[in-house]
């Protein structure tokens, strides 16, 4: 398989992940009010507002275990994701006053995606 074959097809699951990820938000009533957001930073899987309020900044990691999927974020794909939630508050300032928490959701095969509330504190 050439490189940009698995770089398609890589594309492909993580845009199915993020879907997947996004159905089971909808199911437990979050509000999924972005995807596959760019800023200056890097990207953002998907930006939700939770039903108890806060604005979450959610990482979806896909492996084929969950171990594995939890394992892979990194602290610098975390500072990664806190710059970039803090370029995203920055245009949007109807969400500044929002409470912030960063999840992840786990995707792996055959299972319901394993959502991790508030996995870790940004430094900002």
């Amino acid at each position: 398989m050439l490189a940009s074959d698995r770089r398609r097809a890589a594309e492909i699951r993580g845009r199915r992940s993020e879907s997947f990820a996004a159905l089971a938000l909808a199911c437990k009533f979050y509000r999924v009010i972005g995807r596959r957001v760019k800023t200056p930073a890097g990207e953002i899987d998907l930006v939700a507002l939770a039903p108890t309020g806060p604005l979450c900044f959610i990482e979806v990691k896909a492996r084929h275990n969950q171990q594995d999927a939890a394992e892979a974020l990194s602290d610098r794909q975390r500072t990664r994701i806190e710059r970039a939630a803090e370029f995203y508050l920055r245009a949007k300032p109807a969400l500044r006053h929002k409470a912030v928490r960063f999840d992840v959701m786990l995707i792996t095969p055959r299972r319901w995606p394993r959502h991790i509330r508030d996995a870790w504190r940004p430094g900002f």
